[in-house]
């Protein structure tokens, strides 16, 4: 590295979790299940968060506090589960969590569950309903380079030279994991002023480093600054896990070293895979970092929380989260909810990614205003491999290979499948080369059709199998074809030793089987004569196009309040970035196809909540002072919902973008995530947590008691007229009876006084008024703005959309989305 930055991280591991298996002979009613409870009352960080000097000044003084209000604490969970417990009767509490919420994780049985739903001393417990997890060319694409990673003052350098942006920021990622001797996480020492030195004393976390299998002591260092693992959870459900890799920080999967690479990786590492060279990788932020991993349960998950709650992380990266909603009365008060609403009470900035469940509406997993939700877009860099048939078609589809030999010359090869001549069950999967052996003769030197079906539905079958059925056998190549029983499949360019191609739409292996059996004679069941032929083309060459467009995949919006699917009135997501085919770190050593690489190529909102928390960062850093919430606000207000052609963003509807249409905030939140324009957004829009408390508060399916017993807080007075009126950098009216009145307060952030003019593009069927039509405003300034909304049309019952835009006199502008559901005042009107 010619240029070393700075960023403090906190690492935690975080392990995937099963249903419980406990020998029956501890009890007649065994504890099978991790229940999570919520007591009553504030936990720690209750306390408004202030800025870190102020924090600083007053640690040393509110640690035995501190101290002292957790062990009362513990000591009152350990008597409600006494209490609450049969005599005699076996239970283990798994975690006491006394940061982000007030309460803890117990295995136990449903029974117990049910007597510690009835203590007075409990507001609420569910039961854990598991996690599941959810570069070379991003950086340049979001303008970082140039715009925002500033160069060196001195002019010195050969353009390679970069201010360290992210200095003294700490940055979380809960995920699987971290290779502490991958590249990416590399901490090289440069020179620091005196002042710069004592800086990063004071704003380190604790510098805590779980040691174990695979993370020796010395795997932390000025990179990797603490790492912890949680894992409490996953024993408790009986996990199988291996002693000998799994409990330690250390990455065995390699998702988590993928995330956190993103987020915060060293700049300007080589990118190699199967012997190709395919750029240089660098994180969101020129900084260093740590990283929180996770897996499957929720108690491992919040445990992991309220430690980074505790350790004062500036962001937390979730690239994890529920695979279903909460079966929580309403969605914002789960306990992770709950969690997430006090760290960010305690300034932490928390970005979590929507979820992979796209194009579905109402698809997102991650519902509360206080946290910034992360869909997934295109980079416009795609690698795409072709098999060519002989009638001239191009298939296309995934592998990162070299072509079949003479592809220059377009030489093509005999195409023959599998299932034509083994005469065995599952040979059509390619999994046995004993198998196939019986026809070697027709294989060798011929392009193999493997097919899709039971085994990789089921995950007993790996394409290491079929290369390695290939070497043996000599294919030319071979084409894993996706199966009609089994739909299309999920597929990431994969490196493969011989030349290869998966096909992952049915409809395009169907053109493939058409072609093939047009060519094929057959003796009864038996196949003799094979005239298809095909060539594998380069699959190793990346193809771009305009970008951004919405991943297909991506969880989409409306965000809903309850299991009854009831829109709420907040956006979700809140904003786009890259997402789709992102080149980051590698370390698993589950992935057979992948072994020994360093580094891979995957697709996710996994991928794109890193980029945004990167973004985060800088912005942190650049404006220390800022809560969570103005930050959410500048990310958003500067978004763009155009590509780099100046066309409106489009989403992915179908998998291969076969079919496109223009996108919506339900599809990418305010828009694609502008790093520059975030840096300096002129106003935000800031909600501190009484708002938060208050638009609780106003949701028709709490009362003051429910708030009060999930948050330790009472509603506040006045309370908000609507849910709407909560100060978001969006509105949403989920829906909007003949007119309403919602209010938004700016702050002038910027170094001088503005101007600014309110313009709207109103959705289909509303007329929005703006008051005041414009207004000037100061630095630290406050203006508050009223929006009446009207329906114009007969209710729809359909969410439209718009947005208002404040231009200001200084080039400022922020643009607020509209998203509006009229629906018929008639309480006969189903909604």
């Amino acid at each position: 590295m010619s240029c070393h930055w700075f960023l403090a991280i906190t690492l935690v591991f975080f392990v995937v979790a099963i249903r419980a298996r406990l020998d029956d002979d501890d009890h007649e009613e065994k504890p099978d299940t991790i229940y999570l409870v919520v007591v009553r009352g504030e936990p720690l960080a209750a306390t408004s968060w202030r800025p870190q000097d102020e924090q600083l000044q007053n640690a040393s003084s509110s640690f035995l506090h501190k101290t002292a209000k957790i062990s009362r604490a513990a000591r009152q969970h350990d008597r409600i589960l006494r209490r609450t417990a049969r005599p005699g009767a076996f239970y283990r509490k798994l975690y006491g969590f006394h940061h982000a919420v007030n309460g803890f994780a117990v295995h136990t049985t449903a029974t117990h569950a049910a007597r510690l739903r009835a203590a007075r001393e409990v507001a609420a417990v569910e039961e854990d309903s598991g996690t599941v997890l959810m570069t070379t060319y991003t950086p340049r694409m979001l303008g970082l380079p140039d715009g925002v990673w500033r160069r060196r003052r001195d002019g010195s350098g050969d353009g390679r030279f970069f201010e360290n942006d992210g200095e003294g920021v700490v940055v979380g990622v809960v995920d699987t994991g971290v290779d502490p001797t991958h590249p990416s996480f590399a901490y090289v020492p440069r020179r620091r002023s005196r002042r710069k030195r004592r800086r990063r004393r004071k704003t380190c976390p604790v510098d805590v480093c779980s040691v174990g299998p695979r993370f020796p002591r010395g795997s932390c260092n000025g990179k990797i600054v603490a790492a912890r693992y949680f894992a409490a959870g996953a024993l408790a459900a009986a996990l199988p896990l291996d002693a000998s890799r799994d409990l330690s920080p250390f990455d065995v999967d390699g998702h988590g070293s993928h995330v956190a690479s993103i987020a915060v990786g060293n700049r300007g590492v080589p990118v190699t895979m199967g012997g190709a060279m395919f750029g240089f990788a660098s994180g969101m932020a020129p900084v260093y970092k740590a990283i929180y991993p996770a897996g499957g349960t929720m108690a491992d998950l919040i445990s992991a929380i309220d430690q980074a709650t505790q350790d004062n992380v500036d962001v937390l990266v979730l690239s994890i989260g529920p695979d279903a909603r909460p079966t929580s009365k309403v969605t914002f008060v789960s306990m992770l909810d709950i969690a997430l609403l006090f760290a960010a009470r305690a300034g932490v900035f928390v970005v979590q990614a929507a979820g992979n469940r796209g194009p579905a509406g109402s698809s997102v997993v991650s519902y509360s205003p206080w946290v910034t939700t992360v869909a997934a877009g295109t980079t416009g860099r795609s690698y795409t491999a072709h098999l060519v048939l002989g009638n001239g078609r191009r298939i296309s589809g995934l592998g990162l290979s070299a072509p079949t030999p003479g592809a220059d010359c377009h030489l093509q090869f005999r195409l023959v499948a599998a299932k034509d001549i083994a005469g065995v069950e599952r040979a059509d999967e390619c999994q046995d080369a004993t198998a196939l052996r019986r026809r070697a003769d027709v294989f060798r030197g011929s392009i193999v059709i493997c097919s899709f079906s039971s085994g990789f539905y089921n995950g007993t079958s790996t394409l290491t199998a079929i290369v390695d059925t290939a070497k043996t056998l000599d294919f030319a190549g071979f084409v894993l074809v996706a199966g009609a029983q089994y739909g299309d499949f999920v597929a990431q360019p994969l490196p493969f030793s011989v030349p290869g191609v998966m096909v992952p739409r049915v409809a395009d292996a169907d053109a493939i089987w058409s072609y093939y059996a047009a060519h094929t004679s057959y003796a009864g069941d038996d196949a003799t004569v094979f005239s298809a032929t095909a060539e594998i083309a380069e699959g190793r060459m990346a193809a771009f196009t305009a970008a951004p467009a919405v991943a297909r995949y991506s969880s989409r919006g409306p965000d809903v309040v309850d299991m009854a699917s009831t829109p709420a009135d907040v956006l979700k997501p809140d904003i786009l970035a890259p997402g789709d085919q992102i080149w980051a770190a590698w370390s698993g050593a589950n992935e057979p196809i992948l072994a020994g690489e360093r580094f891979a190529i995957m697709s996710g909102t996994s991928m794109a909540a890193p980029h945004a928390a990167g973004v985060a960062a800088l912005v942190r850093q650049r404006h220390p002072s800022w809560p969570p919430s103005a930050v959410a606000s500048a990310l958003s207000t500067t978004a763009s919902t155009h590509d780099a052609r100046g066309i409106p963003i489009v989403s992915d509807n179908v998998a291969g973008a076969v079919r496109r249409r223009p996108a919506t905030p339900f599809d990418y939140g305010a828009g694609f995530i502008n790093p520059a324009g975030a840096l300096d957004p002129g106003l935000v829009f800031a909600p501190v947590f009484d708002d938060y408390i208050g638009f609780l508060c106003s949701l028709p399916q709490l009362n003051a008691d429910d708030v009060r017993a999930t948050t330790g807080t009472a509603c506040p007075s006045p309370e908000l007229d609507s849910p709407a009126d909560l100060n978001l950098p969006s509105i949403t009216v989920s829906a909007l009876r003949g007119s309403i009145s919602v209010r938004r307060t700016v702050t002038n952030v910027a170094n001088n006084t503005e101007i600014y003019l309110c313009a709207v593009l109103p959705p289909a069927g509303v007329a929005v008024d703006v008051r005041p039509e414009w207004f000037e405003i100061a630095p630290g300034e406050k203006q508050e703005m009223v929006v009446e909304l009207e329906a114009t049309w007969p209710a729809s019952g359909e969410f439209s959309f718009g947005e208002i835009v404040l231009t200001g006199s200084l080039d400022h502008l922020a643009r607020l989305p509209l998203s509006v559901r009229p629906v018929a005042t008639s309480t006969n009107m189903n909604e």
